[in-house]
């Protein structure tokens, strides 16, 4: 064993959302209006929109039914000053709490994709909880 190998202590890192979408270019323009570095992969028609350490890839995509259909969750410190920060930049809804114990804000890139920026409250129910908690 070398010492990298034993310095590892799990074995997942995190977890990159790719979605679909109709226009790599839009949907890289649409991101870095959000605050997030892009590079698109032209004859790849792969992008992505980085910001500190989230990744949000994308492949090209003919299909609107897929590209409206694909969705991803990013966890976030602080969702009432992420919504300020893209209210000056994008029509954003409010923030909301769901039944789950997270506050949550959507939006939809260009192609129809939701991206749901979530942020835990006090009654999160961390998963242990929840395999405790008796069923139905």
């Amino acid at each position: 064993m070398t010492a990298k190998s034993e310095a590892i202590t799990s074995i997942f890192d995190r977890a990159m959302p790719v979605l679909a979408s109709l226009d790599i270019a839009a949907s890289l323009h649409f991101f870095n209006k959000l605050g997030f570095e892009t590079r698109d992969f032209g004859d790849s028609n792969y992008g992505i929109a980085v910001r500190e350490h989230i990744e949000i890839h994308f492949w090209l995509c003919a299909d609107r039914h897929i590209a409206e259909n694909t969705s991803c969750y990013v966890r976030v410190n602080d969702i009432h000053g992420l919504r300020a920060e893209f209210a000056g930049r994008i029509d954003v809804g409010e923030v909301v709490e769901t039944p789950w114990g997270m506050e949550e804000l959507y939006i939809y890139d260009p192609s129809g994709s939701l991206v749901k920026f979530g942020q835990m409250t006090d009654r999160f129910a961390p998963a242990d909880a929840l395999q405790d908690a008796p069923s139905d």
